[in-house]
């Protein structure tokens, strides 16, 4: 399956000012109607999902290519851009960076009631923090999630667009997800990678290759908590591999007790109601998966599953300053297309296309 993506960038601070932001919501908007009317909503999915066409939109909303700011801004214009539109184009726009990531499910939830949506939009809440806890625990690359953007359409598609940092090296690293390339949310649900900096050792429970480990991690949750608590102990006195990357305090982390106790009273059917158990956080998925290696032999992954263009320059004065006479140019000229080809008149539209062509 192909992965789409992973992005790394460096923490950058600031925000972008007012008379910057207000026009990267009127472009973000224009830019979403134009592909939604010439495409349609899973185009327009597709491509948000799609880590360097996403940072491509950033740069030409005015962000610097390597702002982390860039992941967090740009959702919250598109947000912005087509929450009033909603109900009109099909397509939602839920949470954001912190404490709106929190609110994801509820907003999701209001729109489905609010909308009357079937009941199968209600599973999305869970998929929220499904995909959250997957790029938060199950994938243990360094990076601490803090942005979680949940977007879906009338037609029942979703796509995810999440952020971490990693606090050692002040990196973010975005992580974008879309329904339709996915089979199994719990194995390489990303699509392609493209990052700046890929780290030498990560956990990685998604990976194809750890499949076994993550099949293993059910059974043995079945056993007595005594009995796994007994092979940790075994495994504390063993000299571990240096690739595992724990020490021995990894292997006893706090909760762990209740996290076993839990899973033998409601044993989990597969790795993706696991990911579910209260109180199961990296550390302790991380010493579960070496008592499993260390007792059935099985191996987990430990690679990396992880690499754009300036129109109207970048908010802190990158390349060049933002041309605010152009921009506003670059947005009337969609706006004008988008009411001409509602009256039938697609010329600039047209134009647009026959234009992309030259560069093929």
């Amino acid at each position: 399956m192909r992965r789409t993506g992973v992005a790394d960038l460096p923490l950058h601070g600031g925000r972008a000012p007012r008379w910057l932001f207000a026009r990267m919501v009127r472009l973000a908007r224009a830019l979403s109607l134009v592909i939604l009317e010439e495409f349609g909503r899973s185009e327009l999915l597709r491509r948000l999902s799609d880590p360097f066409w996403f940072q491509a939109f950033g740069c030409l909303l005015g962000f610097d290519w390597h702002s982390s700011g860039l992941t967090t801004t740009v959702c919250g214009a598109l947000k912005e851009a087509l929450s009033p539109l909603a109900p009109e184009i099909g397509v939602f726009v839920c949470g954001g960076k912190a404490k709106a990531s929190l609110k994801t499910p509820e907003e999701i939830l209001a729109y489905a009631e609010r909308l009357g949506l079937p009941e199968s939009f209600r599973e999305f809440p869970e998929l929220s923090r499904l995909t959250a806890k997957v790029d938060n625990t199950a994938l243990q690359d360094g990076y601490q999630l803090y942005h979680h953007t949940f977007i879906f359409t009338v037609e029942g598609q979703w796509a995810v667009i999440q952020q971490g940092l990693n606090q050692a090296t002040a990196y973010a690293r975005r992580y974008h997800w879309f329904s339709e390339n996915i089979r199994d949310p719990v194995e390489e649900p990303h699509s392609g990678i493209a990052t700046v900096r890929k780290e030498k050792e990560v956990l990685d429970l998604t990976a194809r290759r750890s499949r076994a480990v993550r099949e293993t991690l059910c059974e043995m949750l079945k056993e007595p908590p005594e009995k796994v608590l007994r092979e940790i102990e075994k495994a504390r006195r063993l000299v571990l591999p240096r690739r595992h990357g724990l020490s021995e305090a990894d292997l006893y982390p706090r909760g762990l007790e209740k996290v076993l106790l839990s899973a033998y009273q409601e044993p989990p059917r597969n790795f993706r109601e696991l990911l579910k158990i209260k109180g199961l956080g990296p550390k302790n998925l991380r010493a579960l998966t070496l008592v499993s290696e260390l007792l059935y032999e099985v191996e987990a992954s430990r690679q990396d599953p992880a690499r754009y263009a300036f129109a109207h320059g970048g908010k802190d004065g990158h390349p060049f300053p933002v041309d605010r006479r152009t921009y506003d140019e670059t947005v009337a000229f969609l706006e004008e297309a988008l009411v001409r080809a509602r009256l039938g008149e697609r010329d600039r539209l047209s134009a647009l296309k026959r234009l992309s062509r030259l560069f093929h």
